[in-house]
Parts: structure tokens; C-alpha cells; sequence
């Protein structure tokens, strides 16, 4: 017998770019009538094409898009895959062709075995039926037997957390137990195969967490998991194995580790220590761009994105607000190469600042650092506004990457090994004397 879970052959999926037409210089929507029109002269454009005169080829490929283009890879039973890319690479279209929720437009996809899928926030349930019910239902769309779904139906309530709320619509829930439930459904009943979207990071760190705990727990029973995320410490501490999309292709497929660290260099590169952060494609949902641009100086002052370890380092945040900022708070994280958290600065860690009172016009916010007091490596740099009243404005998770290297000054031509960590700091030394 196979040990095969999953086989994706040259698989590739088109889509047409809206429902706009061009109409001169821009589009229109086409109407009932262009549209039986179209219907009723596709076979004539269909004969035009086998003879090699359709005047319209261009002009189709204009319209269309490939968010998918021959990928294929294997899946073996019990593997724990991380999908990873940016926005726009193909992943949430390669999970919807693994679940079957559409159809591929080359290519092809073999599954052995029943699929479990979260792929957004309540999908499969329905608002006005209790949540009880929506257990149920959304089993047996999974291919559940109803006393399969009794069985584990008390496992499920209690890892969501629902308890209280089992028998109330579940239009009256709120986002996260929404999502405490669908991923319950998922995870616990038996279905071979478990496909997780971004949809993890609407929970809170505990249940992130939890989460987490409970995919781990299914692939040792023999399961596959398929994971996407955009948090690379997740994607590594869960997955034996990654895979990179490009701008819809397979760009990597290997040790997750090493996928992870190429997407992260791909996707951090740094200006100069200038980076323009108004169409940053990592800005967090629903964020608006309130901040506009981040500058990385060096202890010359100048822009900079590779630095000594002991030498000063000054962040200088540039502020657009589209609205008025009350009681403004800045943050400044930075994390390893993995996306793990080191170190946040935060403007209102120390005291509130009596001067952050209100933002409404442009401004830079500047943090400096006496030193950077980092090992050498590479590092992600994150930052946020958020208000105190109000929450977070805007927040980027990973803006551009910068370098730390050894300059030698802490030892005579010593150098420093990723196994003493990724601090350093200065330390005084002296010998006492015993007696």
C-alpha cells in the first residue's frame, strides 16, 4: 500500500480578473445582454482559434491571471507541511484545490484519505443554527458518521471552550469562538487529513498555542497535516517540512528551516535602511497606513542595515495619519531569523510621555538605542501605532531585515558562535582573591 496522502501533479489554476470588460479607456461591468452575446459566440471564437485566427488571444491573456502554475509535490502519510509565501504567492488557492472546494485548471490532485479544512472563520456553518447543530452538520460534511461526531462531540465543546453558548446561534458568537469551534470540528474528528489556513491568527497566543499542541498531537497518530502561516517561529516549530511559493510556483520544497530562512531573505530585503512603508505587503489586516516610512541609522547617523553589535542605533518612524491620533503609542520589535520575538521598545514602557498627547499631521517618532547589544546574525524589524484608547492603527510584522556583524572589539580576534545566544552584553571580570 501506498504512503502517499497527497499527490499534486503539474497542477495550475487560472482565474479571469474581475467581472470587468474593457470599455475604451477603462471597464465596465458587462451586461445580461454582452453576456448572452458572448455565450452565443463562444463556439465561433472557439473554431477561429483551432485555425489559428483569434484576433482576441492578447487580449484574453490581459484578463486572466495563473495564481497556481505546475506545481507538484508529494505528501506522505503523517508529514506535517508548512506552506509558506506571500500575499498573493497561490497558498489559500493551493488549499482550496486540496479540499476540492474548486477545480484545478491544469493539472491534478490525488488524496487518499478524508480531508478535514479550516480555511476561514466559520466555514461550513451556518449563523442561525446553534452551535450544537453546526457541530453536526459540519461533521457530516466532513464525511463523519453521527455517532462518530456524538463520540467526540464532548472533546470538541471542551477544547472550544463553548460550553455556555453550545445551544445559542451561533451568529451570536464572537469571532474568536467562532474559530475555537471550527478548528474543535476539524481537529477532532478522524479524518486523515488536516488543512489549517492563516485563520489561527485571528485566536489569542493561548490558543494559538493550543492549537498548535493539538496538530502536533494528530500527525503523531498518523495523520497529515497542512499548514499555512505567516508566522515562521509556528511554521518551524511544527512542521518536519517546508514548502515556498513564487508568485504562484513551487519555488522550494525541503528542511523547514532552511525554506523558511529563504522566504524570510527573500521577502525582508532592506533599502539601504530606508524602507517605504505606505504599500508594505506585510501590514497586518485590517491596518490602516499611518506610518509611512522607517529609517535604520547607524551610530554616524546615516541610513544604514548592517551594524556593529556594541555601536549606537536610532529608529526613526515617519507618521502620515489619515485621522487624528489620540494618545499615540509606538513599538518597535525585533525578532531573529525565524520570526521569534527578542526584544520590543515600546514609548510607553518607561512613563507616558507627556509630549505624546495627539498626532494629526505628519511627524517622525525616534527611538535610540545606546547599543544594539545584538550577536551577529540576521534580524527581522516590526512596528506598530496604536492608540491608547483605541487599539492598534497600524502594524507591520516584518518589515525588512538588517545584519549584525563582529567587529572583534569585545576579544582579540575571538569570534562569537550562534550557540552563545543572540544577546550580547558587556560584562566586568575580576578575580577575588579566596583568602
Amino acid at each position: 500500500m501506498s504512503d502517499i496522502a497527497i499527490r499534486v501533479q503539474n497542477l495550475g489554476k487560472q482565474y479571469q480578473i474581475g467581472a470587468l470588460q474593457k470599455n475604451g479607456g477603462g471597464y465596465s461591468y458587462k451586461s445580461l445582454r454582452d453576456s448572452i452575446a458572448s455565450a452565443a459566440s463562444a463556439p465561433f471564437r472557439a473554431v477561429r482559434a483551432l485555425m489559428g485566427r483569434n484576433g482576441t488571444e492578447d487580449d484574453h491573456q490581459e484578463d486572466t491571471i495563473w495564481a497556481l502554475k505546475d506545481v507538484s509535490f508529494d505528501v506522505k502519510q503523517g508529514e506535517i507541511v508548512g506552506v509558506i509565501g506571500r500575499n498573493g504567492a497561490g497558498k489559500s488557492t493551493l488549499l482550496k484545490l486540496l479540499s476540492r472546494i474548486t477545480e484545478p485548471t491544469t493539472g491534478r490532485v490525488e488524496i487518499h484519505g478524508r480531508v478535514g479544512s479550516l480555511l476561514e472563520v466559520g466555514t461550513g456553518f451556518h449563523p442561525e443554527l446553534s452551535g450544537r447543530d453546526n457541530v453536526f452538520m459540519n461533521g457530516a460534511i466532513l464525511g463523519m458518521k453521527r455517532a462518530e461526531i456524538a463520540r467526540n462531540f464532548d472533546a470538541i465543546v471542551a477544547f472550544a471552550e463553548v460550553e455556555k453558548f453550545i445551544d445559542t446561534p451561533v451568529k451570536h458568537y464572537s469571532s474568536g469562538m467562532y474559530l475555537r469551534l471550527a478548528f474543535a470540528v476539524a481537529a477532532h474528528l478522524q479524518t486523515e487529513i488536516l488543512i489549517v489556513d492563516e485563520v489561527l491568527a485571528v485566536g489569542d497566543a493561548a490558543f494559538q498555542k493550543k492549537c498548535l499542541g493539538k496538530m502536533q498531537e494528530v500527525s503523531r497518530v498518523g495523520r497529515t497535516v497542512i499548514f499555512v502561516s505567516h508566522n515562521m517561529a509556528a511554521i518551524v516549530q511544527l512542521c518536519n517540512r517546508g514548502i515556498l511559493l513564487r508568485n504562484g510556483a513551487l519555488a522550494l520544497d525541503g528542511v523547514c528551516e532552511a525554506v523558511a530562512s529563504d522566504y524570510l531573505a527573500d521577502a525582508l530585503k532592506s533599502s539601504n535602511g530606508q524602507i517605504d512603508l505606505r504599500n508594505h505587503p506585510a501590514r497586518v489586516p485590517p491596518c490602516r497606513p499611518f506610518l509611512s516610512q522607517i529609517t535604520m541609522r547607524n551610530g554616524r547617523g546615516n541610513p544604514a542595515s548592517q551594524f556593529y553589535p556594541d555601536e549606537p542605533i536610532t529608529l526613526d518612524i515617519e507618521v502620515d495619519p489619515p485621522s487624528t491620533v489620540k494618545f499615540p503609542r509606538f513599538a518597535i520589535t525585533i525578532e531573529d531569523s525565524l520570526g521569534r520575538p527578542l526584544m520590543t521598545f515600546a514609548s510607553w514602557f518607561n512613563h507616558e510621555n507627556s509630549g505624546f498627547v495627539r498626532i494629526s499631521a505628519n511627524i517622525v517618532a525616534r527611538c535610540q538605542l545606546e547599543q544594539l547589544s545584538l550577536a551577529p546574525g540576521r534580524y527581522i524589524l516590526c512596528a506598530s501605532l496604536s492608540s491608547k484608547h483605541e487599539g492598534h492603527l497600524d502594524w507591520i510584522d516584518g518589515i525588512a531585515s538588517f545584519e549584525v556583524v563582529w567587529n572583534n572589539n569585545y576579544a582579540d580576534g575571538e569570534l562569537y558562535y550562534p550557540v552563545y545566544g543572540p544577546v550580547l552584553k558587556r560584562s566586568e571580570w575580576t578575580l577575588l582573591s579566596q583568602g
